[in-house]
């Protein structure tokens, strides 16, 4: 990220649709065009893994870290394929035009997916499917066989399935496989249809001049493929049950931490297989996206081990973890590396050593600049670099229209001093927004929602929450004329075009 660039914030799930949920099909190749006119040539999404079931939908907890969420899978598309009729996604149910009902989506799309795969099946062998399945295999055998379980026993976390399944029994999973071989095959196809309307889009933002920033969760959760199928890189018991579980200190977000509870891994085994897992994680997601947004860095450096009884994260503790030996053997498999690293929050010297040695991208909120630290605050612009993407805020933040009704007076009024001047709150988004695109860090990056100016109940997520989160969607008249000449003038402005 060398010369100057801007770009968007903005989840695949947020984008419009008549079908309840956005999706990789029409409304996201014309958000790519809105993004090319308007000058940005950066579109950063959330995880693409798939959420069922999993807290609230939260993109950041999945059943399956290498596999897509097939609720994003555009069913225009697949009537252009020839798999679906157009009458049969004619009168879809109406659903919320501002938020995302996932139960109702799924509840539609099922059945559709269900005849899209049934006249998939009718056809011809398809090259490009079986070459999917095999390019793929080293991780969508094992997840689609997951999945099939998990239909199976009715969504039964996979540690209480009978022990033959549990523990991976060689010829009980050849003879279920053979029993479950129709939902196995289903599980394939959502993942192949999945992935290739994702390379389609992600094929066009290519050709339009915008690069995609994926988005990697340093975690998986433990009822997932991941850890069904490799317990050993994570710290279970006997029972296969975590002993100890992933969170964050108390910090800015929560008084108490964060309490994640997920697994955490077995750095030492890790390291005995030559990192393989991680290295084959990292270029999944190098396929699929032109930069990764690594979420809590820190996690490779050192993190916070909290003991599985434990009801907050007050009581764990800092362990290391071997990151300079993991990313010298990244970077043998991958001399350039395309990662931002997300440093927010208390970031330790052995930490900052990581990102500077292997020059790492870092971040910058400027949400955070005005304490009354502000001169040396390291949020604050003035005091930037230019190998950092600086963000107005992220999905975890409110908008800045609502942080900026919710601040107290102080904090205003440090605001206005750094401004310059008084500024109004329907107009704050625009003036934080020049603020960043002015400053030098090489790559700013605004939610969809700044840029419209929205307030706080727009945010994506509240940490340290499980319900109404991930649910806010974009509406089709919202990207406008206006905003697409104030968003490209402003970056033209700023040497960002």
């Amino acid at each position: 990220m060398k010369r100057r660039a801007s770009g968007i914030l903005l989840h695949v799930t947020s984008l419009p649709s008549r079908f309840g949920i956005g999706d990789m099909g029409p409304e996201a190749h014309h958000f790519a065009e809105f993004l090319a006119r308007s000058m940005q040539t950066f579109w950063q999404i959330l995880p693409l893994n798939p959420t069922e079931g999993i807290h609230s939908h939260s993109p950041y907890h999945t059943t399956g870290a290498f596999a897509c969420n097939s609720l994003i899978a555009s069913p225009e598309l697949l009537v252009d394929q020839g798999l679906l009729e157009s009458q049969e996604i004619a009168s879809p149910p109406e659903f919320p035009a501002n938020k995302v009902d996932y139960d109702a989506v799924a509840s539609f799309k099922k059945p559709l997916f269900l005849k899209a795969f049934e006249r998939f099946r009718r056809r011809e062998p398809m090259a490009d499917y079986n070459r999917f399945c095999h390019e793929s295999s080293h991780w969508l055998d094992s997840f689609a066989l997951f999945m099939a379980l998990k239909h199976k026993f009715n969504g039964e976390i996979w540690s209480k399935w009978p022990a033959e399944f549990r523990d991976r029994h060689p010829d009980a999973l050849l003879k279920i496989s053979v029993e479950l071989a129709e939902r196995i095959e289903l599980e394939k196809f959502l993942q192949y249809i999945s992935y290739t309307q994702w390379a389609l889009l992600k094929k066009h933002c290519n050709h339009r001049g915008i690069q995609v920033i994926g988005d990697l969760p340093i975690y998986v959760d433990y009822d997932s493929a991941d850890v069904w199928t490799h317990p050993y890189l994570f710290k279970l018991d006997e029972q296969k049950r975590p002993y100890v579980v992933a969170g964050v200190p108390p910090d800015y977000f929560s008084q108490t931490g964060q309490l994640w509870g997920n697994p955490i891994y077995r750095w030492d085994v890790l390291k005995g297989t030559g990192y393989d897992w991680w290295i084959r994680r990292i270029e999944h997601c190098l396929k699929l996206y032109d930069f990764v947004r690594i979420d809590h860095f820190r996690g490779f450096v050192a993190y916070w081990e909290v003991p599985v009884h434990e009801k907050t994260a007050v009581n764990g503790r800092w362990v290391e973890a071997p990151a300079l030996d993991f990313f010298h053997q990244l970077m043998k498999k991958f001399p350039y590396l395309p990662i931002v690293a997300e440093d927010l929050g208390t970031i330790t010297a052995d930490v900052r050593e990581v990102i500077s040695r292997f020059d790492l991208p870092g971040m910058k909120l400027l949400m955070f600049a005005f304490g009354d630290d502000m001169p040396s605050n390291p949020y604050i612009p003035h005091n930037y670099e230019p190998n950092y993407v600086a963000y107005t805020g992220t999905h975890d933040n409110n908008t800045v229209r609502g942080w900026f009704d919710t601040i107290g007076p102080e904090e205003k009024k440090r605001l206005f001093q750094y401004l310059g001047r008084e500024v109004a709150a329907d107009q704050i988004h625009w003036d934080l927004i020049r603020l960043l695109m002015m400053s030098v860090a090489s790559l700013v990056i605004f939610p969809m929602q700044d840029i419209l100016g929205l307030g706080e109940d727009a945010r994506m997520n509240l940490p340290a929450t499980r319900k109404g989160n991930w649910q806010w969607r974009l509406a089709p008249n919202m990207l406008t004329e206006n905003l697409v000449e104030s968003l490209g003038e402003a970056t033209r402005t700023y040497g960002r075009a």
